[in-house]
């Protein structure tokens, strides 16, 4: 009877045995398929961790004046083109109809240079010239007259004097109306032309900077964005050295990251990444590298492991279009690439802009 009780326990203890190493077995087999498919993973995907970074624009009038409006507050969205704020415009006004006559004056002198003499001016200097001719005659006749009697000695020498006088006068009389008949029939000269048709490109390039000093009272935003900050208000006044608007550049937004030197060689620019976030745990955010640096660093400093802050690191950009501005700035995210895909399939680089329309997620 005690030997059937001792048998039995020693069957107990071997059937222990064998279950405790199944599950040794068990469980080594399972770590050496995790590590096998983790590592399979680690060679057809890498996995980066960064943080959100928005571009900022200080957005301020190109032109000096007192604000008259200033609508928008902080968070309000705004789209490219948009008018954000507009100056005083009164003298600008001012200034820009100024520019106008003066180009319409321009203009005139230039079409009377070009059409030349009116036919009135040319029978007019015509005219001047039969004039000058008929004075002329009289002169010489009485010029005569009086050669012949001062030769006898009737005529006093000072009348004779004066007698030469209207004659040479007369004389030269008729050669100023004969040029002026002939500037009349002529026209202007080229150069005179010339001339006036530079004072009115000058007269034009003026009006062209009116205009433009004009439109410079309104501020338009450059791209779509977010307000940031208010920093003026109505009543202030305002110059290209004083910004109006912070404008924070939400779509696209650029994930700060950092690569490993073992691991550059398998991305580029222009490759397709995703990146999720612990506020939308279910929704992926497609995007692509944008920018790898050429230049090593160290690790971060508020990587705080030693081992890891001796390491030299590449920093790189991963661009993500966000029109629904669920990712903002500085928010932790992490970041997919399948290393399987062409490089640059599609030639995107850091100016490629969002398509329209574009949610960002899958």
């Amino acid at each position: 009877m005690g030997r059937s009780i001792t048998e039995a326990k020693q069957m107990r203890k071997k059937i222990v045995g064998v279950v405790v190493l199944a599950v040794v077995l068990a469980g080594a087999a399972y770590g050496l398929y995790g590590f096998l498919a983790e590592k399979e993973a680690s060679d057809t995907k890498l996995t980066l961790y960064g943080n959100v970074d928005i571009r900022q624009v200080q957005l301020a009038f190109n032109a000096s004046g007192r604000v008259e409006t200033l609508p928008l507050q902080e968070g309000d969205r705004v789209k490219a083109g948009q008018a954000l704020a507009k100056l005083e415009d009164q003298r600008y006004k001012a200034k820009v109809a100024q520019a106008v006559a003066e180009v319409a004056a321009k203009e005139q002198q230039v079409v009377r240079l070009e059409t030349g003499s009116r036919p009135e001016e040319i029978a007019q200097a015509r005219a001047k010239l039969e004039q000058a001719q008929a004075q002329y005659q009289d002169a010489y006749k009485l010029y005569k007259r009086h050669k012949v009697l001062a030769k006898s000695g009737s005529l006093p020498a000072q009348t004779m004097d004066n007698t030469t006088a209207s004659y040479e006068a007369a004389k030269a009389g008729v050669d100023a109306a004969r040029q002026s008949l002939e500037l009349a029939v002529k026209g202007p000269r080229v150069e005179d032309i010339a001339a006036a048709q530079a004072e009115l490109r000058a007269a034009k390039a003026q009006l062209e900077l009116a205009k433009k000093n004009l439109d410079d009272t309104e501020l338009i935003a450059p791209s779509a964005g977010v307000i940031q900050a208010r920093i003026l208000e109505p009543g202030d006044m305002a110059s290209p050295q004083r910004p109006a608007y912070t404008l924070a550049l939400t779509n696209p937004v650029w994930i700060r990251a950092f690569v490993e030197e073992p691991d550059l060689g398998k991305i580029a620019p222009g490759m397709t990444a995703y990146v999720s976030t612990d506020s939308y745990p279910n929704k992926k955010y497609k995007g692509w590298v944008g920018y790898i640096s050429p230049t090593a660093e160290f690790t971060p400093k508020r990587v705080q492991t030693t081992e890891l802050r001796t390491k030299l690191v590449y920093r790189m950009k991963i661009i993500v279009c966000n029109p629904s501005g669920e990712l903002r700035l500085g928010m932790p995210v992490t970041a997919t690439i399948d290393l399987d895909q062409p490089k640059n399939p599609e030639g995107r680089t850091q100016a490629t802009p969002c398509p329209e329309g574009s949610l960002g997620g899958d």
